[in-house]
């Protein structure tokens, strides 16, 4: 018996479009899902799509905003007819916003309330809450289903510069523990991945100059990491396998996996 083979599950990755989720995406389907990439980059999703498609795999890309409502509904609705009911869900949506952020030169006062919530928007709501209410519901109704939300090692410390979001993704590591308790008797198991740095669209620019050297802020990183590198995405491929699967993982909810190379277990 495989432990690892997802056979018959529909996967949808909101978020598919990006570097983690993408990466999520090819590796759920490499095990054999039918796989839904959702988001708002028709371009990068389509292309994503077609590349699982290439190596094998089952894939199509549905368009959706993960902020709204009616959106992730219609794309519900549409994945069950074309895919299949869903089973598996995950919320790889979400970043950080540059204009949140605490630096010497800029003080904790001084963010503005709109972009403290435009942070929350992305990161809880649309990248836990409103998924979790159109997907994991329905997953609720069929007594079916494996969530794996994203949080982030900046969800365990207050890593600097990056305030509102630390404190959206500590916020997505309690919302997910709230439903895991929640739907647990309702066959819906709610985990969470915490990854460490790894390198995305919207980080790229904060970790390495424009000759490929490492900036300051990621030489800080790497000296905190025992394994002394960044991540690659493939790298958490493993853990949301692990978790997507009820052969493997049916005893398992309200978890947290935390793929980091080490950086919060390194202290002094």
């Amino acid at each position: 018996m495989n432990l690892f083979d997802l056979q018959d599950e529909v996967a949808v990755v909101i978020g598919g479009t990006g570097v983690l989720g993408g990466a999520l995406a090819e590796g759920l389907a490499a095990a054999g899902a039918k796989v839904a990439v959702v988001g708002r980059n028709a371009e990068r999703g389509q292309a994503r799509a077609k590349a699982i498609v290439a190596a094998g795999g089952q894939a199509d890309f549905f368009a959706a905003d993960a902020l709204q409502r009616e959106s992730l509904r219609a794309a519900n609705e549409r994945i069950e007819r074309e895919l299949g009911a869903p089973t598996i869900l995950v919320n790889a949506a979400g970043g950080n916003d540059p204009k949140v952020t605490v630096t010497t030169e800029r003080a904790f006062a001084q963010i503005a309330l709109e972009d403290w919530r435009a942070n929350f928007d992305l990161n809880l709501v649309g990248g836990v809450l409103l998924p979790c209410q159109e997907f994991g519901t329905t997953m609720a109704a069929r007594r079916c289903g494996s969530i794996i939300n994203l949080a982030s090692a900046a969800g365990h410390l207050p890593l600097s510069r990056v305030v509102a979001y630390s404190a959206a993704k500590a916020a997505v590591l309690n919302l997910s523990r709230f439903l895991a308790r929640e739907w647990a008797p309702r066959g819906v198991r709610v985990n969470t991945i915490t990854p460490g740095f790894f390198p995305g669209e919207q980080n790229r620019r904060l970790l390495f100059n424009a000759d490929g050297s490492p900036t300051p802020r990621a030489a800080a990183i790497l000296t905190h990491t025992p394994m002394g590198r960044l991540g690659e995405a493939h790298e958490l491929v493993g853990a949301a396998l692990f978790l997507a699967s009820t052969r493997a993982s049916s005893f398992v909810t309200g978890a947290d996996i935390v793929v980091d190379g080490g950086f919060l277990a390194q202290t002094i």
